[in-house]
């Protein structure tokens, strides 16, 4: 079996999140040692919570200047574990931080890179399950080329659990160069709590439709109502909003738009696709573009006027045929009361 390296980073509180859980629960389905890699400030947190995952050695690249994400500092401590391990495989969470270093870092150790690694498989060699277009196309894949980087897709794996250890962690060395300090954190800015609307962990996914904007039955539009109902719906159920891409764009035409939107709550075709174990969509048609986003939900419902629309087709597994208004104003009235 090839040498395997698990890279994570920590965050800032020092502790693991669940996409790097993930990616040493499939390193260890790989039945074989593996080494661990951590990159953060402060390591030593991260390392015991899997003190007991089965990783033969941890690594570790610690320090201030390694702790927020940079391309400089992330790309040298990664070149840095990886040839300490001298891994042949390695297996990162597909987070931001890094997929902004991870082609840097192959090219720097001649090696290649795939990401959206959705399954391994170990037949006579490791072989790899990835996505193309937008999640719609799967593939399996092997190479011969070392070292191999894979991305998972955050979600795809289970994540590894068990009780924590004390873990010794090798300290690596990495003496950063002038041009890998050019770029400096000078702090992070996240939306307010209270107009938070992402929630990647959330147990409910809400998709709204263009429906929310356009005229209703009385031939007026009602987007100060809707923006309303939807958002006293977030608040009392702590949902994930989604958006489909005719409702995002609908600012770029002039027209009237939730004010809560962007286009980094747009699902589907040309947007994430997100994981939660239910969703709900509403004013939504459901044709093919918005529901490959929803491939990964698993208990889907829609709410829609037109019993012919796309999600009536076997897209849903329960429809109401009803006015979106009326029912989430009602479910909202309910909430309250519970």
């Amino acid at each position: 079996m090839e040498t395997v390296l698990v890279l994570l980073h920590g965050e800032a509180d020092g502790t693991l999140s669940k996409a790097a859980l993930e990616a040493v629960g499939a390193a260890a389905s790989l039945g074989a040692p593996f080494t661990v890699g951590l990159i953060g400030s402060n390591l030593t947190p991260a390392a015991n919570s899997m003190g007991t995952c089965g990783a033969s050695r941890f690594l570790g690249v610690e320090g201030e200047e390694f702790g927020a994400p940079r391309y400089g500092s992330d790309a040298a401590d990664g070149e840095a574990l990886c040839r300490e391990a001298g891994a042949a495989l390695v297996v990162v969470p597909g987070t931001s931080r890094f997929h902004r270093v991870l082609a840097g870092v192959a090219h720097r150790l001649d090696g290649a890179v795939d990401t959206h690694i959705a399954a391994l498989g170990v037949e006579g060699a490791i072989t790899v399950t990835r996505w193309y277009y937008r999640q719609r196309i799967e593939a399996t894949l092997t190479r011969s080329r070392r070292p191999w980087f894979l991305s998972l897709e955050p979600g795809a794996f289970a994540p590894w659990t068990g009780a924590p250890a004390e873990a010794p962690i090798d300290r690596v060395a990495v003496t950063l160069p002038e041009a890998a300090r050019r770029t400096t954190v000078a702090g992070t800015v996240s939306p307010s709590s209270g107009r938070e609307t992402i929630r990647p962990d959330a147990k409910l996914l809400l998709v709204a439709g263009a429906g929310w904007t356009k005229k209703q039955a009385d031939g007026q539009t009602h987007v100060p109502e809707a923006e309303k109902i939807i958002w006293e719906f977030l608040k009392c159920t702590r949902a994930s909003l989604g958006s489909s891409k005719s409702l995002v764009d609908l600012g770029g035409e002039g027209q009237a738009v939730l004010p809560f939107l962007s286009h980094l709550n747009q699902i589907g075709q040309t947007g994430s696709t997100p994981r939660h174990p239910k969703g709900l969509s509403t004013c939504c048609h459901g044709e093919e573009p918005h529901t490959v986003g929803w491939r990964f939900i698993n208990e889907r419902r829609a709410i829609s006027l037109d019993p012919n629309c796309g999600w009536a087709r076997g897209k849903a597994d329960v429809l109401y045929v009803a006015d979106a208004f009326k029912v989430m104003a009602k479910v909202n009235e309910l909430l309250a009361v519970g």
